[in-house]
């Protein structure tokens, strides 16, 4: 499913028109990444959170030199889903 199913899907069930879901799925989409962009967490109780996590500056190898490069450290999204996600997805 991509942003356009997703906002038809979210118009259909809810019964608005599709410019005011993509509105909504725009809104929360910008919010989460406000948080993360903080580095707070957004959880959304039975279906996941997202945290921001610190990953360090490491050596890696070119796969094509074999050179080593450095890689920069950077911070990464992370996703964990929720035990009523998990549980719908593994029925």
């Amino acid at each position: 499913m991509n942003k356009s199913e997703l906002i038809d899907a979210m118009a259909a069930s809810a019964g608005i028109t599709k410019a005011a879901a993509k509105l909504a799925l725009e809104s929360f989409l910008s919010s989460v990444e406000g948080t993360l962009k903080k580095g707070g967490r957004v959880s959304l109780v039975g279906f996941g959170s997202w945290s921001v996590s610190k990953r360090a500056a490491r050596d890696g190898r070119n796969p094509q030199t074999g050179k080593t490069i450095k890689i920069a450290a950077k911070n990464v999204v992370k996703f964990k889903a929720g035990a009523e996600l998990e549980g719908s997805v593994n029925k």
